[in-house]
Parts: structure tokens; sequence; C-alpha cells
């Protein structure tokens, strides 16, 4: 599969990561390009693929085309490139909608994915959808590269791409924060800092995991941890008082919203 991507961002180094390991692709057949030229050349050294700062020399290589530029650099980008009808453009751009794409593109095979970042490790997941033109083939193109940083969950209606985004795209960062101010908290109680971080990121590790292997609900696992009068009881009824559940739901429609106005 000859694949090029214009953009040679965070999430596009580590799909070029993930195709290389899977033997999806070969360095030989992958082209990159990016306006700094230290990224280029990092890429370069790194993954030994073909580099270039023009974008149409960039994208007429590619059987697939990544796009895996930041959303305010979409307009410039499309006007640089010419497609040929047979390419299949994969765009991992937050916010950029399919008709956008089209249009700006002149161009009809489109997949429109968001991936999250644990895909720099192989654990990502990747919600996707493709315009109707997609062929069968390239639908397999795309099932494999998204394939090889994680899972990958097809959808056929594309507004949800942007619900995605608010919960597997920034799900992330919400886990990070909490592993913080968890950490936090038992520095705060008076464990040491070294021995907090032993403790809190194993515990939520693995209580992630008792949910998938238990296949138990995760409020049904609440209720087991919880003995009334007891400290988790305590510790839950703060969240309560807090408003926890409440916040999340704000958090998430928060960046749901701004997903939609970024594809405005």
């Amino acid at each position: 599969m000859k694949i090029a991507f214009i953009g040679g961002g965070v999430m596009g180094e580590a799909m070029l990561s993930a195709i290389l390991e899977k033997g999806l692709s070969t360095s030989q057949d992958i082209w990159v390009s990016d306006i700094s030229e230290t990224r280029r050349q990092n890429l370069e050294q790194g993954y030994g693929v073909t580099v270039a700062s023009n974008n149409q020399l960039v994208a007429e290589k590619g059987e697939v085309v990544v796009l895996a530029i930041k959303p305010h650099n979409l307009i410039e980008v499309m006007a640089e490139i010419t497609l040929k009808p047979a390419q299949l453009v994969l765009s991992i751009i937050t916010g950029a909608r399919i008709n956008t794409l089209c249009r700006g593109l002149n161009h009809s095979s489109v997949v429109r994915a968001m991936p999250n970042t644990p895909a720099q490790i192989g654990e990502g997941v990747s919600v996707w959808t493709a315009t109707t033109e997609v062929t069968e083939q390239q639908k397999g193109w795309a099932t494999s590269i998204l394939s090889a940083m994680g899972k990958q969950v097809y959808i056929n209606d594309e507004k949800y791409i942007d619900m995605a985004t608010a919960v597997s795209g920034s799900g992330p960062a919400y886990f990070f924060l909490f592993v913080e101010s968890l950490a936090e908290a038992a520095v705060n109680i008076g464990l040491p800092y070294e021995i907090a971080q032993e403790l809190v990121l194993p515990t939520l590790l693995g209580s992630g995991h008792l949910i998938q292997k238990s296949g138990k609900p995760p409020a049904e696992l609440r209720g087991m941890v919880t003995t009334p009068g007891g400290t988790t009881a305590e510790a839950l009824s703060q969240f309560e008082k807090g408003g926890f559940t409440g916040l999340v739901k704000e958090a998430v429609n928060a960046a749901y919203e701004k997903a939609r106005s970024l594809g405005a």
C-alpha cells in the first residue's frame, strides 16, 4: 500500500509508526509532507520515509492520502493539492466534515476518522465513516490502518464522529486529569509522592481491566466496592455533593459543541 501523509504531527506519526510496525507498507512506499524542516528530518531519520515540504508532490504518490494537519490549516492545504479519482483520502482532522473535504478537494472517496492518543502505543480507538464512493478495497485499507493503532469502530452516520471526538477523542485527557487529581489528593493526606504514584495508576488501570474482564456494568462493580457507611460510600457522597456526574456531562457536551463548531 502506498501512503502519503499530509502533515507529520503526533497522531500522524502514531499512524505512520503503526503502519510500519504491522507491515501494512514499507518505508519506501510512504511519503510525508510537513511545514517544519526539523519535523521532516526527524521523520526521515526515524522511519526512513521520503519527506518533502511540497504537499502536492507528496499527495500524488499515495493510493491513500492521509490528512493529518491542524484544522486551521485545512483550507490552505486543500487549495494546494489535486487528487486522482482512484485515490482514497483518510482524514483525521478534528471537526473537518466530509462535505467540506469533498468540496475543498473536489474529490469523493473520503474516509473521516477520529483516533485517540493511545494509538501511539497500539491501544487506541478510532471511530470512522466513509462516503458511498469509497470502494470495498479502500474500506479494507482504512480498516487495516486504523486497526493497526488499536480498536476501530465503523459508523454509517457522520454525526456520531463529533460525539466520539468528545468521548474517545478527548477522553484520554479526562483520564489523565483524574490520575493527576487522585495523586495530588493522596499526597494531600500525607502519602509520599512516590507511593502515591505507585498506587494510583495501577488502581485505575486494574479497575478498567476488571470492567472488561468481569462483564459486569460499572454501576454493579461500584456497588460491590461500596459498603454502606464505609469509606468508599463517604468518598462517593463527596463526589455527588460536588456534582461530579453533571460536571462530566457538561465537559463532554462542551467538547462536542467545540468539535461541531470546528466543522462549521
